[in-house]
């Protein structure tokens, strides 16, 4: 069994409030979550209206897969949602 997990760190340029920034980030888990059966969350910064950084995991029997599948989660992220900006990302996996 091998888990993987990726924290996205996130700038939300155009955002002017909380209740914005929650819109955006709950919409960004829940296609995430659906589309690729990880699990997310948001982790960090939750009081800053223009950061959010999320954690994502993915458990698998091989650990290419689970690279793999947290790789296309950032670049989906980065595909979908163009009026956000990508800070940085980093997956870590663990036997």
């Amino acid at each position: 069994m091998h888990v993987s997990v990726c924290q996205i760190e996130l700038r939300l340029p155009e955002n002017q409030s909380l209740k914005g920034k929650r819109q955006v980030i709950k919409s960004i888990i829940t296609r995430l979550q659906n589309k690729f059966k990880v699990s997310v969350a948001e982790v960090d910064n939750q009081d800053l209206w223009q950061l959010a950084t999320l954690g994502v995991a993915c458990v698998s029997n091989h650990r290419r897969h689970a690279d793999e599948t947290l790789a296309n989660v950032v670049k989906f992220v980065v595909q979908n949602y163009p009026d956000v900006e990508l800070l940085s990302s980093e997956i870590e996996t663990f036997p």
